[in-house]
């Protein structure tokens, strides 16, 4: 069974009756990036997966459904973001299945879960960006260039055909008490953990971008405004959520994001100038907000 499991692309862990973790498969270190000696004998609470919910419920203190599946006797499935090794947010889905003995008693559970996201859409986008030298390198995101070449061809298909979309400006708060406090490299981790929790969590369509510094700009089509801010609030809670771990302590931060639908007149330089005045309206009005305008 063992051997079968480590050969699955998705993620396999078992746990006992107390949810201690008994195995822990080559595809759960994969989605994760935490190896089987870092998780197997530890509960799987143990600040480890750390999933939340949709409103940013830590399911492994209320609500987890691996904990249910136990207690009901019953296999369940479930969609959760867990908490990578690198501090992400990864969406994954979950089917449980409690495990029991021959008097129908549950001594333990299994778990199967996989990334909920479309990697061939991210892995196909990844070669253009390559191909096309619009890579930001620490990131892996699209970079300026990239945002504002299909930033252009929003505002053409907007005059063209009245096709709205979503802008969305982002800026890590006290980003530069990061790098003061623990130095350049932490300070970097932090930009890779905020743009894999931001391109993890969108649609495959939308475009997620590295603007600069520690500012991100996210195109979004096909949305209205009541959805364009469920989403930005969304990122919002995913960020403020992740996490790294420096030394047993644990680093968040969080954003303050401007988010603006656009308008029949706007310009490339009207909708941006819009959606970073909203942007530090959040930090104003006391930073990790959302303002839509």
């Amino acid at each position: 069974m063992r051997m079968l499991f480590d050969h699955m692309y998705e993620g396999v862990y078992f746990v006992d009756s107390e949810r201690k973790i008994l195995y822990w498969s080559k595809g759960a270190e994969r989605i994760s990036g935490f190896s089987q000696s870092e998780v197997e004998g530890f509960h799987c609470y143990d600040n480890i997966l750390i999933h939340v919910n949709d409103e940013g419920v830590n399911l492994c203190s209320s609500g987890c459904p691996l904990s249910n599946s136990i207690k009901t006797k019953q296999e369940c499935n479930a969609e959760a973001y867990l908490h990578h090794k690198q501090g992400h947010r990864v969406p994954v889905k979950m089917h449980i299945l409690p495990m029991k003995d021959k008097k129908g008693e549950v001594f333990g559970a299994f778990e199967i879960f996989a990334e909920n996201m479309s990697n061939s859409a991210m892995a196909e986008r990844m070669k253009e960006l390559e191909r096309e030298a619009l890579l930001d390198p620490l990131t892996e995101l699209g970079n300026r260039r990239y945002f504002e070449t299909n930033l252009y061809g929003k505002i053409k298909q907007l005059s063209r055909y009245d096709s709205s979309f979503g802008l969305l400006f982002i800026d890590i708060d006290d980003f530069k008490s990061i790098n003061d406090d623990y130095g350049h490299d932490l300070g970097d981790r932090i930009l890779i953990m905020i743009g894999k929790t931001l391109a993890g969590n969108l649609r495959p369509f939308d475009i997620v971008t590295r603007w600069g510094g520690e500012e991100f700009a996210i195109i979004i089509d096909k949305i209205d405004v009541e959805q364009l801010k469920e989403r930005s609030e969304k990122l919002r809670m995913l960020v403020e959520k992740s996490a790294i771990f420096v030394e047993k302590k644990e680093v968040r931060v969080t954003i303050s994001v401007g988010a603006t639908l656009s308008r029949p007149k706007d310009t490339i330089v009207s909708i941006v100038k819009r959606s970073d005045a909203l942007m530090y309206e959040s930090k104003k009005a006391g930073k990790n907000k959302v303002t839509i305008g």
